[in-house]
Formats: C-alpha cells, sequence, structure tokens
C-alpha cells in the first residue's frame, strides 16, 4: 500500500520524518581567479570567482572543489556535467543557465536570482538553497538528498520524475509546483510558507504538511480524486 502524506505540527522527529543533513563547509584560504573564460572539463580548485561575467560560456564537465562564486552572471552559460563539491554559491544570477547532470554536493546556494535553470537528471547532496528567487527550474529526474530550501521563492519548480529523500521546505514559498511521477521519502513541508501544488498532488505520498496545509490542499486534492464539493 502507498504512503500516505502525513499532517502533523511538531518538531522534526516528533512523527519521525527524519531530518535533512546540511553541509559543513569550511572553505580554505581562496586564490582569486586568474581572468578568462571558462574552460570545458576544466578543473578549478579553492578559487574565489567574483563579481565575473561567464554569459554564453561553455564550462561543462568543470570540476569547482572549495570555491566560492559571488556575483558572476551565469545567462545561458553551459555547464552541464559539471560538479560543485564542498564550495559556497552566493549572489548567482542568471537566464537558461544550463547544469543537466551536474552534481552539486556539500554546497550553499545563497541569493541567488535564476530563471529556467536547467537541473534535470541532476544530482543534489548535502545542499542548503537560501534566499532569493528561481523562476521555472527545471528538476526533472533528478536526485535531491539532504536538500534545504531555506526562506526563497520558487516559481513553476518541476521535480516531474524526481526523487527527494531527507529535503525540507524552510519559510520557502513553492508556486505551482509539478510533482509528476516524483518519489517522495522523508519529505518535510511543515515549515514552508506557501505551498501550491500544480500538478502530481497525489505524489505526496512520503511527505509530511500541517493541518493548515492539508486545509490550503484540499480542493486540489478533492479534485484529484474526483470528489465534488458543493456547499
Amino acid at each position: 500500500m502507498a504512503r500516505r502524506a502525513t499532517s502533523g505540527a511538531g518538531g522534526t522527529g516528533a512523527t519521525g520524518v527524519k531530518a535533512a543533513r546540511r553541509p559543513e563547509i569550511r572553505l580554505p584560504a581562496l586564490e582569486p581567479f586568474g581572468g578568462g573564460e571558462l574552460a570545458p572539463d576544466g578543473d578549478y580548485d579553492g578559487l574565489e570567482f567574483r563579481e565575473l561575467d561567464f554569459v554564453g560560456q561553455d564550462g561543462g564537465g568543470a570540476r569547482f572543489m572549495d570555491c566560492a562564486l559571488t556575483g558572476c552572471a551565469l545567462d545561458e552559460t553551459k555547464l552541464g556535467h559539471a560538479r560543485f563539491l564542498d564550495s559556497v554559491l552566493t549572489g548567482l544570477r542568471g537566464v537558461g543557465t544550463d547544469l543537466a547532470e551536474s552534481t552539486f554536493r556539500d554546497v550553499e546556494l545563497i541569493d541567488a536570482r535564476l530563471g529556467g535553470t536547467q537541473l534535470h537528471g541532476a544530482v543534489l547532496e548535502r545542499v542548503v538553497i537560501r534566499g532569493g528567487k528561481i523562476d521555472y527550474l527545471n528538476l526533472r529526474t533528478a536526485k535531491l538528498k539532504d536538500v534545504v530550501f531555506e526562506s526563497c521563492v520558487l516559481v513553476e519548480p518541476d521535480f516531474g520524475g524526481a526523487r527527494l529523500e531527507r529535503v525540507e521546505f524552510v519559510d520557502c514559498a513553492l508556486r505551482q509546483a509539478d510533482l509528476t511521477g516524483a518519489v517522495l521519502k522523508d519529505v518535510d513541508l511543515r515549515g514552508a510558507a506557501e505551498v501550491d501544488i500544480a500538478r502530481g498532488v497525489d505524489r505526496l505520498a512520503g511527505s509530511t504538511i500541517s493541518p493548515a496545509q492539508l486545509v490550503d490542499l484540499a480542493a486540489v486534492l478533492a479534485g484529484e480524486l474526483g470528489i465534488r464539493v458543493e456547499g
């Protein structure tokens, strides 16, 4: 039998939902990036990228380890299959950034302003996404484990076919989300400021919601079940 979404108002452990493990990042002394364009399959270790313009560049397959990217422009930047490890990304901005099938492990993404970011098939593990706004985020078939969305706004995120395990939404607005075909396990939505599911509400099995959120979702749940509600 499929598990049902659980309604609860207690602490994280009160209902048995497992909390996400957050990254513990301690960056070493960083060297400033020497300039120039990103290189496909480039290897970047212990570098600081500050206020740089990477618009339209190709860094596909690159590895960023113990790096800080701050205030960089990533419009149409190609970073498919890139790896971001033990890094802090702050104030990134861009439209149409390609991060398909990339890997984020032990990463903080802070105050991002992104639109149409392609993260389909990506792997996110021990990641905190804090602040900022991300429109039309494509996470189809991605794998998210120990991920926290905190104090950010997600507009029409697409989790179609994705797997979410130990994922938390804390003071986060989730608007017009698509959960079609997604698989959820220990997903905690209770702390979200707004939960709006456009498609795939039937995939909420494996999540925990609050009583107030259950009331807000009642109409879409009734529609999914074919229940007609009349006064």
